[in-house]
């Protein structure tokens, strides 16, 4: 059986090496960072760097090597890699912030085993913002994670051209 169309569209080529690449490397940098290594980092999101970033900006430098700047193609992916990035540094983060407040609230309430008033709460959680994100060196070291895959994979492929 001849599988070589799988391996025939340059743009999905460079997303499947971007991902895992951008979650190996997320999960050894926690590993040396914790020293100790998860293995529930392979497929987690957060952390550095940013696996949507590297897959979306290597699909970005991909379609402009491939069909220049004022394709239709490469303007999705630009288009589609600001909105990723965007919603990377924002909805994504809160959202792991508000996670964390709970996780904190629950736990509190588990050791306690009493209610606790929303004066202790002001306390332990201050304010949150709503409108921080996701720290923005993680989504720039993923974007240029991307297009370094990218930038390979186009010298590899201009190699075995004719």
């Amino acid at each position: 059986m001849d599988l070589s169309f799988l391996f025939s569209n340059d743009l999905i080529n460079v997303s499947v090496i971007a991902w895992p690449s951008a979650q190996l490397l997320k999960t050894l940098i926690d590993a040396a960072k914790h020293k100790k290594l998860d293995r529930h980092r392979l497929a987690g999101a957060g952390g550095m760097p940013s696996s949507h970033s590297a897959v979306t900006c290597s699909v970005l430098l991909t379609s402009y090597y491939l069909y220049g700047f004022n394709s239709p193609i490469f303007a999705l992916s630009f288009v589609l890699a600001l909105i990723v990035m965007y919603d990377a540094t924002g909805v994504r983060w809160a959202a792991g912030l508000h996670a964390k407040a709970i996780n904190l609230i629950v736990e509190r309430l588990e050791e306690t085993g009493e209610e606790v008033d929303r004066e202790s709460l002001k306390e332990a959680i201050p304010k949150l913002n709503e409108t921080l994100g996701h720290r923005l060196i993680e989504v720039i070291c993923g974007a240029l994670l991307g297009f370094l895959i990218a930038f390979l994979a186009h010298l590899i492929r201009s190699s075995f051209a004719p």
